[in-house]
């Protein structure tokens, strides 16, 4: 419950943490009383664990730190928290998952058992998830990339006669998708049959994501989107450089075939809509060769449709996400 209690702290920090950083929430538990909390609010703010031993004080001593993410053990804008637990007399440590930060990767933790403090790792996938695309862009130096697509139950991403293959609810969801990501992205293919706005609507937004196009040009005009026709991963390393840490690639199946054959796709989102489309082309063009996905989720997006009767009684749902995502560093 502690390590949960973490986590929902690390999310205040949403929206406000700089892109260099990561979410990080810190619970110091004294026996069977929470002695302290904290979270990292942003550039200028102590570090969770930091933030936990002030709120806790002598407390802390030969108390159990649960902590999302491994404390950082460089010196940066801010001392080692590292060094910071072992001075305060914290006797355990349990936190989330380790910190891929090459500055960090498991140096924290070794820091803590050298000064005699117990450490367990849970590799919690809640915790890798709450900071999936920080995770990509600090130890693989590009964007968390996730391929969003929306087919029908024969697998097919269009049908005769009809401009959407999913419903209002799951359209909507993209809409915040788009919100929450640094970037969206589709082929030459769509801009040209599509023309494509890719921004943010009838959703909050703080800003609205960079918006692209991979492949050659010319943009049709009065486009505003922005031409990448580069190799793909130096745009999206220089995608990286510039803070971009996720990218939502829309489409079409040949771009996506194209991010999936090189290993640069981190996530699958995919809405299945309770429809059959009999012709047209699948979620991904020809891959050289079968890719494997990680962990799978699933959800219900939208109301349920009327239950139909043909002969025995059956069930459909409305347009569902499907996510599926590989081990994540």
């Amino acid at each position: 419950m502690s390590l949960e209690r973490a986590l929902e702290l690390a999310e205040r920090g949403r929206g406000q943490v700089e892109h260099t950083h990561p979410l990080v929430g810190a619970v110091i538990v004294s026996g069977d009383e929470v002695v302290g909390e904290g979270w990292y609010a942003g550039s200028g703010s102590p570090h969770a664990e930091v933030a936990a031993l002030g709120a806790a004080g002598e407390r802390a001593r030969g108390a159990t730190l649960y902590v999302t993410l491994e404390p950082c053990a460089h010196h940066g804008a801010t001392p080692p928290c590292a060094e910071a637990v072992v001075a305060a007399g914290v006797a355990r440590v349990v936190a989330g998952v380790g910190d891929p930060n090459p500055k960090v990767d498991g140096r924290g933790f070794e820091v803590l058992r050298a000064g005699g403090v117990e450490v367990e790792v849970t590799d919690s996938w809640k915790a890798r998830v709450q900071n999936e695309a920080w995770r990509v862009w600090i130890s693989r130096r590009r964007p968390f990339v996730t391929y969003k697509v929306a087919m029908t139950l024969d697998g097919r991403v269009t049908v005769p006669g009809s401009r959407w293959v999913s419903g209002e609810e799951s359209r909507r969801r993209v809409h915040e998708l788009r919100a929450a990501s640094d970037a969206v992205a589709v082929g030459m293919g769509t801009v040209r049959a599509d023309k494509p706005l890719l921004t943010a609507r009838d959703v909050d937004v703080g800003r609205q994501p960079r918006r692209l196009a991979f492949g050659r040009g010319p943009l049709p005009e009065g486009s505003e989107l922005e031409l990448r026709s580069g190799e793909l991963e130096r745009e999206l390393a220089t995608l990286a450089e510039e803070g971009v840490r996720s990218l939502l690639l829309e489409g079409g199946p040949t771009l996506a075939a194209s991010f999936l054959a090189a290993g640069l796709v981190d996530k699958l989102l995919v809405f299945v809509a309770p429809r059959l489309s009999g012709e047209g082309p699948g979620p991904v063009a020809a891959l050289p060769e079968p890719i494997a996905a990680g962990t799978a989720t699933g959800s219900s997006c939208g109301s349920r449709l009327p239950r139909r009767r043909t002969g025995r009684a059956s069930a459909t749902r409305s347009p569902s996400p499907v996510a599926a995502s590989p081990p994540s560093p």
